[in-house]
């Protein structure tokens, strides 16, 4: 079945806000995969497990029936307009090796699960903790693609910049989020959570 996705417009300026506060805080401002490059191939390359911190900011699709289904979208066409799998899928995250201190899933319902009897909750973040990560922040339900980037913008500044812990900048996030009068109900900033290790 074919899957419609808006563009996320904003995923761009969000990607750069957090490159330039990587760039004010890190000798090292890491690996940044826009558009194209940010493929199948990218996301299970054996590089990204050398970082510390690894975002993605993407649709995510969470699929109830089938929870192994779920996943993240990546670049669906090539530099030159063929079509590719973009799909990085639940049971393949569970392949990686990804022992990033934090993974940060900048997408729509990628904290969500299916209960599953003696295993509990199989979603996103359990494959990315599978996959090495002891903490991953994700959504709970659709996200406003421009709120996420204010959110995560600031999230970066409280993380990099203050040195707070992850669960600490992000509930300061939230709350700068709370404070303005555009992005002030919960629908803008409730959404992200942090699963695993909050220190």
């Amino acid at each position: 079945s074919q899957i419609s996705l808006n563009r996320l417009k904003f995923t761009r300026q969000e990607a750069e806000a957090i490159r330039e506060l990587l760039q004010t805080t890190q000798s090292n401002s890491g690996l940044q995969l826009l558009d194209f490059e940010a493929d199948l191939n990218a996301a299970q390359s054996p590089q990204l497990s050398q970082y510390q911190i690894v975002h993605f900011a993407t649709h995510g699709i969470f699929n109830t029936t089938y929870p192994e289904l779920s996943g993240l979208v990546l670049s669906l066409v090539s530099e030159q307009g063929s079509v590719k799998n973009g799909f990085l899928r639940l049971h393949e995250i569970f392949n990686l090796s990804l022992p990033a201190e934090l993974v940060v899933l900048s997408a729509c319902k990628t904290g969500k699960g299916r209960e599953v009897n003696g295993e509990g909750l199989v979603g996103l973040t359990r494959g990315f903790m599978y996959a090495g990560s002891p903490r991953v922040i994700a959504s709970l339900w659709s996200v406003n693609d421009l709120s996420t980037a204010e959110l995560m913008a600031s999230f970066y500044k409280h993380y990099l910049q203050e040195n707070l812990s992850p669960a600490a900048a992000l509930r300061t996030a939230q709350l700068d989020l709370w404070q303005s009068q555009r992005w002030r109900a919960p629908y803008y900033w409730a959404a992200f959570t942090l699963q695993g290790e909050w220190e």
